[in-house]
């Protein structure tokens, strides 16, 4: 057995096999930045904040490569499939590991509703007259059955969605430059005609930059998987290292590049960008001949992608949290190195959403997206703080295990912290963002209650 395996907490992930290879997680890692927010949602934000959009993604991207070095940094230190939900325990308490764990699975399963959704509409698009229930259910059948069959699928899985995404947006980029510098066929270069020409860079003001600042903050959502998987993984702690060590190449090129070629070709109040999506818009807008139908399939596979690794990171999640007696124990039973009740239950929860999205869609269904709206902040905010705590420890009693560093600890953390807290005060101030911002908060209330109340009744017993 390796040091790596040897360095995982007792009786975290034992049972789990260890099936994920290098080459599966090293491409999770990459595809995992090439989500459903970057090719579905970045629209609404580059029609909100126009050319400044490429700054939103700047801000909010490199608050991400911090939280990711801090994440990094502890699930290096300590492999877990609970990733930040065990680190929070590690270093708070159970309650906070209760608070964050089941906060990040209800997000999860949720999110696994709405990306089905999502490829469902796609397919009855290219299939009309078919029901969308049905394409949804199909998709769930698929990604449940090869979670359940054992880690290695949901591996094989990822790594050629992920190729697929990779290839697509490399692809993308380099038509994009091509086509700025003047030098595609038939092409012009469009100089800076959409970037400073109608409204200017900040044609919204800096209301719209503060709009499109928060839809990109939601878009970077799916980088904590790497870490969740890597405790599967041949060697938990060269996997979790190189992923983190690349987080900030692959956001600025795959991101904050994509950003600045879509607005630099496209005119940001064109309405295709919202209707069709950046990508489709702007491949169209070069007349590149079935470039657009292509782009479709891409981004259906990003959706199945998202899908399959959500399925995939509530399960585990939900798991680590009942070895840690943090829920029903039922949902700890594992067989064949795989926790399938755990499974099942993630695909029935995530089924469930996309079944109150038909039958309640104008109060229920709205009332659960404003719920998981701020999770993913939430999580960060406890990653935060987990690890200006874990750090102190480690460099006393286990400085080895520092095999990530966060940078310029503490004070980029605190920085980090500042920025979360930022991003909360100007969701207060918008309209839309206050409800999700309330909806998230009594959420997170409830769970550390909850939380709190066992952790009491556990230390009096």
């Amino acid at each position: 057995m390796s040091r790596t395996t040897q360095d995982i907490a007792p009786g975290t992930d034992a049972s789990l096999s260890h099936g994920l290879k290098q080459r599966h997680l090293s491409m999770i890692a990459l595809g995992g930045v090439i989500g459903a927010g970057l090719f579905v949602g970045s629209g609404a934000g580059i029609a909100a904040a126009g050319p400044s959009i490429v700054v939103a993604y700047a801000v909010s991207g490199l608050l991400v490569m911090l939280v990711m070095r801090m994440l990094g940094e502890m699930s290096a230190a300590y492999p877990s499939s609970g990733s930040f939900s065990a680190h929070a325990e590690r270093a708070i308490g159970p309650w906070a590991g209760f608070t964050a764990g089941w906060s990040f699975w209800v997000l999860l399963c949720t999110a696994v509703g709405l990306e089905g959704i999502g490829a469902a509409k796609i397919m009855t698009g290219w299939l009309p007259g078919t029901p969308e229930w049905a394409w949804v259910a199909l998709f769930m059948v698929a990604f449940c059955a090869a979670n359940l069959a054992a880690v290695k699928n949901f591996g094989e899985f990822e790594f050629w969605f992920a190729a697929l995404k990779v290839g697509a947006i490399a692809l993308f980029l380099i038509l994009g430059v091509l086509a700025i510098a003047g030098v595609l066929p038939g092409s012009d270069a469009p100089g800076l005609t959409n970037l400073t020409g109608d409204g200017g860079f900040l044609p919204n003001g800096g209301e719209g930059l503060v709009i499109g600042l928060l839809a990109s903050v939601f878009a970077y959502g799916g980088l904590e998987t790497v870490t969740i998987a890597a405790a599967e993984s041949e060697d938990p702690v060269r996997g979790v290292a190189s992923a983190v060590r690349t987080a900030m190449w692959r956001i600025a090129l795959f991101y904050i590049g994509s950003m600045a070629v879509i607005v630099t070709l496209v005119p940001w109040d064109s309405q295709a960008v919202v209707e069709n999506g950046p990508y489709v818009a702007t491949l169209d807008h070069l007349g590149i001949p079935g470039a657009g139908s292509l782009m479709n399939v891409v981004v259906l596979v990003a959706l199945l992608s998202a899908m399959n690794a959500n399925v995939y990171g509530a399960s585990r999640i939900a798991y680590s949290l009942v070895e840690r007696g943090q829920g029903p124990r039922a949902l700890g039973r594992v067989s064949g190195g795989v926790p399938r009740v755990a499974v099942l239950a993630s695909s029935v929860f995530g089924f469930g959403c996309v079944l109150l999205s038909y039958w309640r869609p104008d109060d229920v269904f709205p009332w659960l997206l404003n719920m998981i709206g701020a999770v993913i902040l939430v999580v960060w905010i406890f990653i935060a703080v987990s690890q200006l705590r874990l750090r102190r420890g480690l460099e006393r009693e286990a400085p080895q295990k520092l095999v990530v560093r966060m940078w310029a600890y503490p004070a980029l953390t605190w920085v980090a912290l500042a920025g979360m807290l930022a991003i909360f005060v100007l969701m207060a101030r918008e309209p839309d963002t206050r409800v999700q911002l309330y909806a998230t908060g009594g959420l997170t209330l409830l769970l550390a209650a909850v939380g709190y109340a066992r952790q009491r009744a556990r230390a009096r017993s």
